[in-house]
C-alpha cells in the first residue's frame, strides 16, 4: 500500500534543491525551522502517491523556470521509476561436510597455538601464596 499525500513541493538544504512532500501546511514551518531556504509547498487537488504528486508538479510547470527545481523533479522521478529488482535469495544449502584437509588444519592450527607459560605446580604454589581475605 502506498503512501498518500495532500501537499508537495521542493525546499532548498544545502544549497541543493529536494522534493518534499506532507500531510499539512504546517510541514513548511518545521522546514523552516531545520534550515531549508526557498520553500514552496502546494495543496494537492487530492491525496496522491509521491509518483503521482511529481507527476502532477511537472505537468502544472510548477518550477517555473528555474532549472534548479526542474533538475529536482525529474531526480525524483528517476528515483521512483528506477526500483531495483530484489535479488534472488539464495537457497540454503546443507552444510558442506569438512574435508580431510580442513580438518587437518585445524589440528595443526591447535598445535601451533602457545601454550601456557606457567606451570601446574607454579600456579599451586601462586594460589597457596595468596593470603584469605577476611570477610
Amino acid at each position: 500500500m502506498s503512501k498518500s499525500f495532500t501537499h508537495a513541493g521542493v525546499s532548498k538544504l544545502d544549497g541543493e534543491f529536494k522534493v518534499r512532500f506532507a500531510n499539512d501546511a504546517l510541514r513548511v514551518k518545521v522546514l523552516a525551522k531545520n534550515g531549508h531556504k526557498d520553500i514552496d509547498i502546494i495543496e494537492l487537488k487530492h491525496a496522491m502517491t509521491k509518483e503521482d504528486a511529481v507527476a502532477f508538479l511537472i505537468s502544472i510547470d510548477f518550477d517555473n523556470g528555474n532549472k534548479e527545481v526542474r533538475a529536482a523533479l525529474e531526480a525524483e522521478v528517476g528515483k521512483r521509476t528506477e526500483t531495483p529488482k530484489a535479488a534472488p535469495k539464495a537457497k540454503a544449502s546443507a552444510k558442506a561436510k569438512p574435508t580431510m584437509k580442513a580438518i587437518e588444519a585445524k589440528v595443526a592450527a591447535k598445535k601451533a597455538a602457545p601454550k601456557s607459560t606457567v606451570s601446574k605446580a607454579e600456579v599451586v604454589a601462586q594460589l597457596a601464596d595468596l593470603e584469605d581475605a577476611p570477610y
